[in-house]
């Protein structure tokens, strides 16, 4: 290990060599790994290690999250997994550094175009793919957090390094199979319904890919905000803000009112992990009501996540008495401070 730690402040630097040594310190069995080959990581004597240090970019793997989830096949259980990726941000902050004020702009629109667009595009794809072989791909801190523990990692540390994202994190569970999940502009969220029914709830994306499995790390990393959302969400990209101030990324929920999951006025339909934070009282009794569009939040404009409880409960126990009235008298409310006081979504 002593001579890969040399290696790697001779040819990257000393301070990403601080921070491996300091992640692995004490670790026996360690394997120090530039590759973007599965085929490399499946040939390893043995398994059970301790860590496994990769300092080949993500960005330039091939099938990441099947070579993640065989990284994790050759560790044992907690043990480590340490690598670096060029995140979205990183990438920005580069393109400043190498070029004056008035030439950064036009080369962050043409990498934005050809490194982001074109992927996604049909035909350019293509293109794209041509020209990188597949390497260089964009990824968003996010992504990058959100992959790491769809493949059965946590991330324990983080640390930007000569814009590099450098990460540790540990395995702690065994995951089968994974595969690459494609992201259009239609989001469906698995969300908790009436009498704990999952339903498929439609939305127009306003986060980066795999944003949906980094809500227990954001949640430790930065607890939540006044109103009950999640502080420095980095997983909402620049335009869902836009569509979130506009409530434009909520239309396709019209779906789900015309199949009857939910209703126009009601509780807001809520993740497994975000309903484990309320009281078990109120989980129960959000049980016996169908989730809405509209939510009392709206109404109430709660600040703190047991001000939200208690105007969730408030409704339902409303509610439970006369649904109509209910209903009529918080869409009231909600009509005002979206229409007239300009509250919005964030």
């Amino acid at each position: 290990m002593e001579n890969n730690i040399e290696t790697l402040k001779r040819y990257n630097g000393f301070a990403p060599a601080l921070f491996i040594e300091q992640a692995t310190d004490g670790l026996q069995k360690t394997q120090f790994l530039k590759t973007g080959d599965v085929f490399n990581i499946d040939t390893l004597a043995g398994s059970n290690y301790d860590a496994i240090i990769n300092i080949k970019k993500l960005n330039d793997i091939h099938n990441l999250n099947n070579f993640q989830l065989t990284i994790a096949s050759k560790l044992k259980m907690n043990g480590l997994y340490v690598g670096k990726v060029e995140t979205n941000e990183n990438n920005a902050q580069r393109i400043k550094e190498e070029y004056n004020k008035f030439t950064a702009p036009f080369f962050a629109f043409f990498d934005f175009v050809f490194r982001r667009v074109f992927p996604r595009m049909p035909l350019l794809n293509r293109v794209h793919y041509w020209v990188t072989k597949g390497e260089n791909k964009c990824i968003s801190s996010c992504e990058a957090i959100g992959r790491l523990y769809y493949c059965g990692f946590e991330v324990i540390n983080t640390k930007a390094i000569n814009n590099n994202l450098y990460f540790v994190a540990r395995k702690i569970k065994e995951v089968k199979s994974v595969k690459e999940i494609l992201y259009g502009p239609l989001f469906i969220m698995k969300r908790v319904g009436k009498n704990n029914k999952i339903i498929k709830v439609y939305k127009l994306r306003t986060m980066h890919p795999y944003a949906e499995y980094v809500q227990e790390y954001l949640y430790k990393q930065n607890d939540l905000a006044e109103g009950g959302k999640f502080k420095n969400d980095f997983r909402i990209t620049s335009y869902g803000t836009f569509f979130r101030k506009f409530w434009i990324d909520e239309l396709p929920m019209l779906v789900n009112i015309l199949k009857l999951e939910i209703k126009l006025v009601g509780v807001r339909p809520l993740s497994t992990h975000f309903l484990s934070l309320y009281t078990s009282e109120l989980q129960q009794l959000r049980t016996q009501v169908k989730p809405g569009l509209l939510p009392p939040f709206y109404a109430d404009m709660p600040k703190t996540l047991e001000e939200i409880m208690q105007s969730e409960t408030n409704y339902i126990m409303a509610y439970k008495k006369n649904s109509f009235i209910c209903d009529i008298r918080y869409l009231y409310k909600i009509a005002v401070n979206i229409l007239i006081r300009k509250k919005r979504s964030s």
